[in-house]
């Protein structure tokens, strides 16, 4: 029996990060995310995984943790409000290695990436019962087309190619 758990917005954050003076957190409370996790008989291997973020919600806009220029600004968030991911596969290696495989959609560019999945565990809270996990993974900014990276616009500062997400995403039965 698959059961369909509901990502858990008010629980759930992203960290978006790049070399050279770039750091964004996306927090639980107070933007937007959506998804859900489909669990089969209670085991984790070959869960489906989908989310997306609104990085342009009224409510708020990326939280600059640290930077020389804005994260808006590369994303484009204005013209792509929405990141997306929706898996292809879920490989369960042990305890806390797996590996997340699907599709990663960043300013209307879909590629297949492959993610470190960490399953942190189910637990019941107030009855109700939630799954987390913590989502890693290095993408190359240039696949999606984020290449706002001159000098003048970044302070002088040049960007590494990859950048780093951390996805702490809890679900909700």
């Amino acid at each position: 029996m698959i059961t369909k758990w509901k990502i858990d917005s008010s629980q759930s954050d992203v960290l978006i990060k790049t070399k050279h003076s770039i750091i964004a957190y996306i927090a639980g409370n107070i933007n937007k995310f959506d998804g859900h996790i489909d669990i089969e008989d209670n085991q984790i291997e070959d869960a489906s995984i989908e989310f997306s973020l609104d990085v342009n919600s009224k409510d708020a806009k990326l939280k600059q943790v640290s930077t020389h220029f804005k994260m808006n600004s590369l994303f484009d968030v204005n013209q792509y409000p929405t990141i997306q991911f929706k898996s292809t596969s879920f490989e369960k290696i042990n305890k806390n290695i797996n590996f997340l495989k699907g599709n990663l959609t960043i300013k209307n560019v879909t590629k297949v990436v492959e993610l470190d999945a960490e399953f942190i565990g189910i637990n019941e809270y107030n009855g109700n019962k939630k799954a987390a996990f913590e989502i890693t993974g290095k993408i190359n900014r240039k696949d999606f087309g984020l290449n706002y990276n001159t000098f003048r616009q970044t302070g002088g500062y040049a960007l590494g190619k990859d950048i780093r997400l951390i996805a702490n995403l809890e679900f909700v039965v």
